[in-house]
């Protein structure tokens, strides 16, 4: 098995930064509260919640914080109602983007998206023009230091992995498909495998080379101001980088 992605590497470097963002909380609450209006609050029973939850013990929110999105998310609790929504954009060198959002204003967060895209080279796409390019997987990030490459290898192929790969030195990558994503994440659990992501996301069947230095670092750039949106949840690229080309950036 095999995989490669060099913007999921430079993602994940970004990582203890992203941490540090004010919006983090509100972002993991908003994604609580639409899982469990969707789901109910039993992250037993419901996988959505109960990735949201993970995040946000990741993230070092508190229990009450959890505890009143949930009941936000039911209606136990007064709260606004988010939408969740997907756009597709294309960037620099026609790098094809999927976002998606937890919005309680549509149109307001269209215009905003549209701006950051057209300031940097890129513009929204019709639906459908992007999404065929990705398919939905369960996707797993997992720390070198967690378990040992031969170890979990063994262990997410018995649970029924479709791709594993090393990144950058720094973690695993490992997907399925979407129905086998419980069973991995149980399968990695009873084995005290800590994952620093675990989610079903759209990756790319294909990745397209970035190999100018000026389009690769306006990429970068519109992606972390997306990232930076309030009602921006998660964007997805399927760009590849070189290290040649980060290196002159």
């Amino acid at each position: 098995m095999s995989g490669h992605s060099k913007w999921a590497s430079i993602k994940h470097k970004k990582a203890a930064v992203d941490a540090k963002r004010g919006n983090l909380f509100t972002k993991i609450i908003r994604e609580i509260s639409v899982a469990a209006r969707n789901g109910g609050s039993d992250p037993v029973a419901n996988p959505s919640l109960r990735t949201a939850i993970a995040k946000a013990k990741e993230a070092n929110m508190p229990s009450d914080n959890i505890q009143r999105a949930i009941k936000k998310g039911t209606g136990e609790l007064e709260g606004v109602t988010y939408e969740d929504l997907q756009f597709e954009a294309f960037g620099p060198e026609g790098i094809g983007i999927l976002i998606k959002a937890l919005t309680d204003n549509k149109n307001r967060t269209s215009s905003e998206i549209k701006t950051i895209l057209s300031k940097r080279g890129g513009s929204l796409a019709a639906q459908g023009a992007v999404a065929y390019m990705f398919k939905r997987k369960g996707y797993f990030e997992i720390p070198f230091d967690t378990i040992k490459e031969d170890d979990l290898f063994m262990l997410v192929t018995d649970a029924g992995a479709e791709n594993f790969s090393k990144e950058d030195d720094a973690y695993y990558e490992v997907t399925c498909t979407p129905e086998n994503f419980e069973n991995l994440r149980s399968a990695m659990e009873k084995c005290g495998v800590k994952c620093s992501k675990a989610e079903i996301a759209p990756i790319p069947d294909t990745r397209i080379p970035v190999n100018d230095a000026a389009s690769a670092k306006k990429l970068m750039e519109m992606i972390d101001a997306l990232e930076e949106h309030d009602d921006i949840q998660n964007v997805y690229d399927n760009s590849d980088i070189p290290d040649a080309i980060m290196a002159q950036i």
